[in-house]
């Protein structure tokens, strides 16, 4: 078995960061369902302003709305304004087609690559 990429939203914007609620990272749902991410799924996240990375879960955002939100200890380490790249792993056997999706500073979808 192997874990592989099967989903990037790639270079989104960190529209909040709330050390108060429980944890994870709330991403539009427009941009979950655009590569293939679940609630409550596992995804690492990384600060391209930083470098610093973390894994969390995900929560589904309102549609449309662009939210990109870090919750509970994550919003320690990315913080408000940061450009981030969410990447969801598969454990498989087999190959797997990944989406990503590179994003616009308000986080709209921009280009679907489908590999």
């Amino acid at each position: 078995m192997r874990q592989v990429l099967r989903s990037k939203i790639h270079r989104a914007t960190v529209t909040e960061a709330n050390p108060d609620y429980v944890g994870s990272i709330t991403i539009d749902q427009e941009l979950m369902e655009s590569v293939g991410l679940w609630p409550g799924e596992k995804v690492l996240v990384a600060s391209v302003d930083t470098g610093q990375r973390l894994e969390t879960y995900t929560l589904k955002g309102d549609s449309g709305s662009g939210v990109i939100c870090l919750n509970g200890a994550a919003a320690k380490l990315i913080k408000k304004g940061e450009i981030v790249i969410i990447i969801g792993f598969e454990i498989t056997d087999k190959p797997v087609r990944s989406k990503t999706v590179i994003v616009n500073s308000d986080n709209k979808i921009e280009e679907l690559i489908e590999s």
